[in-house]
């Protein structure tokens, strides 16, 4: 549910077996929060006699894992619930059963996303906070912002080649690469898909492949959100667009703003993007990358070839019309998000909401902040959105809503070192 991998180490003489007959599980592992327990308040833990359930290989999925010494593979398997049918906590299962409404309306979602990480040194500061690496190349560790710095793609040049490597090798589609907006931060897009599913599986793997090539390589990747407080947060960005039945983009047009099609389109991702914010944001850090000129939007806003917006038109030929939606964390559960952000498009589409104008210039300028920065806040809209009950399902929103409140109370049942240091001795 927070989008940390989890699973079991078997034999390859067990591999046919298990794509003949699955593997089991615990559902309880849907409970999970990112601290690695069972939240029980999910109803999945012992309530449920911590029931194993079914898992069976994801098609395409299974591949080498080059950065180990031992030849490994990997593979994605999929839970089935008790009857047979696929298991209703699964984000993954929200987000095919999205995908099937929206393709019942002849609709057919393309996707590529866009991942933001920073690389760090293993060993912290004095203050025992993250910090850049130490280039293996010039010997300094980055300290300026070199946005699309071509210096900086070198420092780490055998690493981010590996990455490349190991992507082509799990057939993930990797495209461009650059050095962000921060000393040691990067983004590597993934070339668009027609099937979100796999474009999700892809976001996840390629998480896990970013991270273990940068400890092989000696250093650490990140998809923390805002892992340092006067640096750039790590954004996930989605990429979308619509197709008939026959191929034909339904959002292709000469006009930079596309389609009608399109517009309603933004317009339901506008209506129904502040009842989100708990899936787009899911953790107190992932709120701190709200902050004002941040790149990181603050209003459901939209506009053609304009990165102060939430919702961006980007440019290009007229075959390639988009939607860029901005506002997720690289810390989230991208299946999810891909859920949401086809959801929302598809109400704006059905209902042909107006979106209104687009923004001209700088929208933290001229729009003032609608969307919730307070964790508790997103988790009261969301419970309480008409909107995903409806899509989400009230059965998956009680899972996902429980757990996240257990962990948002254990996250401020901790007292900061900062608290000590500014009241301990002053009040």
């Amino acid at each position: 549910m927070c989008g940390v991998l989890r699973g079991k180490k078997v034999p390859v003489t067990a591999l046919d077996k298990i794509f003949r007959d699955g593997l089991t599980f615990p559902g309880s592992l849907f409970a999970t929060d990112i601290t690695g327990e069972t939240v029980e308040e999910t109803g999945l833990g012992f309530a449920d006699g911590d029931a194993d359930r079914d898992c069976f290989p994801v098609p395409h999925t299974l591949d080498p894992v080059p950065w180990l010494s031992r030849p490994t593979g990997q593979v994605l398997l999929a839970m089935q619930d008790l009857d047979g049918s696929p298991f209703f906590a699964d984000p993954r299962t929200v987000l095919a059963n999205i995908v099937n409404r929206l393709k019942a309306d002849g609709l057919n979602p393309v996707v590529a996303v866009e991942l933001e990480f920073y690389l760090v040194d293993r060993k912290r500061g004095e203050d025992g906070r993250p910090r850049p690496p130490v280039s293996p190349v010039s010997g300094k560790r980055q300290d300026t912002t070199q946005v699309y710095g071509i210096d900086e793609l070198h420092d780490f040049n055998e690493l981010l080649h590996e990455i490349y490597d190991t992507c082509v090798a799990q057939g993930i589609p990797v495209d461009s690469l650059v050095s962000e907006y921060a000393p040691g931060q990067y983004e590597i897009n993934l070339r668009h898909v027609s099937d979100p599913l796999e474009a999700c599986d892809d976001a996840v793997l390629f998480k896990r492949v970013v991270r273990s090539v940068a400890a092989k390589h000696g250093v650490e990747a990140t998809f923390m959100a805002k892992p340092y407080p006067d640096q750039a947060g790590s954004g996930f960005h989605i990429h979308m667009s619509m197709l008939d039945d026959n191929g034909v983009s339904l959002f292709a047009a000469d006009d930079p703003h596309g389609t009608p099609m399109l517009r309603h389109a933004i317009g339901g991702l506008g209506a129904t993007m502040a009842d989100g914010m708990a899936v787009f944001a899911q953790n107190q850090n992932s709120f701190r990358r709200f902050q004002p000129n941040s790149y990181v939007p603050h209003a459901p806003t939209w506009a053609a070839n304009n990165r102060s917006v939430s919702l961006r038109i980007p440019p290009g030929k007229p075959k390639d019309r988009r939607v860029e939606h901005r506002v997720a964390g690289a810390d989230c559960n991208p299946y999810l998000v891909v859920a949401a952000v086809l959801a929302g498009a598809h109400h704006g589409i059905q209902r042909q909401i107006d979106p209104g104008p687009p923004i001209q210039g700088n929208a933290y300028d001229k729009i003032e902040p609608t969307l919730t920065s307070s964790w508790i806040v997103a988790l009261e809209q969301l419970d309480s959105s008409a909107f995903y009950n409806e899509v989400f399902g009230r059965r998956f929103l009680d899972v996902y809503l429980a757990l996240k409140w257990a962990e948002r109370d254990k996250f401020f049942s901790q007292i900061t070192q900062l608290e000590y240091d500014w009241y301990l001795n002053k009040v």
